[in-house]
C-alpha cells in the first residue's frame, strides 16, 4: 500500500517504555482476563534501537477462535479493529497456518499510535515476537545491523510500506536463525508478562 503514511526511523526514545506501561494498563483494563499476557514488542521495546515512532504491543490470548468476546472488549473501550488476520510466515515453515494467525487492533481515536497484535498462547508467532525482542536486547550488534537495514529501507521506500515489509520480514527471519541458536545455548525462555 503506497502513500498510507511516511516511513521514518527515529532515534530511540526513553519515553517509549513509559508509553508502553500506560498502554498496557489501558489494554489490561479493557480486556481483563481475556489477556493472558501483554508484552512490549517490536523495535520500541529494545533500548537504544531506532524505530518508527509507534508502539507495538502483543496481547496473548488462550484462543483466537473465540474472537468475538475479544473484539467486543476492544471496541467497547474505543479500540479500532483492523482486518489483518495473519503474520508473515518464514520461508520453509511447515507448521499449520494456525501458528501464524492473529488479530490486529489500533489505539482509540486520538490516542498514542499503537499497533496491537493479538496472538494465541503457544503459537509460533507469539514466541517469534518475544524471542526476536529478547535477542535484539541481548545482542547490540544485531540490533544495530537491524536498525541500519530499517533506515536504508525507509530511505529507499519512504511511502511504500509493502516494499518496506517485503525486505524487512526476511531480514527478521535471518536474525531469527541466530536468535534460535542463542535461545538453545542460553536456555532462553519466555519471562513473565510486561503488563
Amino acid at each position: 500500500m503506497t502513500g498510507a503514511y511516511r516511513i521514518e526511523i527515529v532515534p530511540y526514545q526513553a519515553r517509549w517504555a513509559g508509553e508502553f506501561r500506560e498502554a498496557g494498563v489501558a489494554i489490561r483494563r479493557a480486556l481483563g482476563p481475556l489477556a493472558l499476557r501483554i508484552d512490549h514488542i517490536g523495535s520500541t521495546s529494545v533500548p537504544g534501537l531506532g524505530a518508527k515512532d509507534y508502539l507495538d504491543v502483543q496481547v496473548t490470548v488462550a484462543c483466537l477462535d473465540a474472537a468475538d468476546p475479544l473484539v467486543d472488549a476492544f471496541t467497547a473501550a474505543g479500540y479500532r479493529v483492523l482486518a489483518i488476520d495473519r503474520d508473515h510466515r518464514p520461508p520453509g515453515d511447515t507448521r499449520s497456518e494456525s501458528h501464524w494467525q492473529k488479530r490486529f487492533f489500533r489505539e482509540p481515536e486520538g490516542g498514542r499510535r499503537t499497533h496491537i497484535h493479538v496472538r494465541e498462547q503457544g503459537r509460533a508467532n507469539q514466541r517469534y515476537a518475544l524471542l526476536f525482542r529478547d535477542y535484539l536486547r541481548a545482542h547490540r550488534q544485531a540490533a544495530a545491523s537491524y536498525e541500519q537495514a530499517k533506515r536504508e529501507l525507509a530511505r529507499l521506500h519512504p511511502d511504500d510500506i509493502e516494499a518496506y515489509l517485503a525486505v524487512k520480514d526476511p531480514i527478521c527471519d535471518l536474525s531469527m536463525a541466530g536468535a534460535e541458536l542463542w535461545a538453545a545455548a542460553s536456555g532462553w525462555h519466555i519471562e513473565p508478562s510486561d503488563a
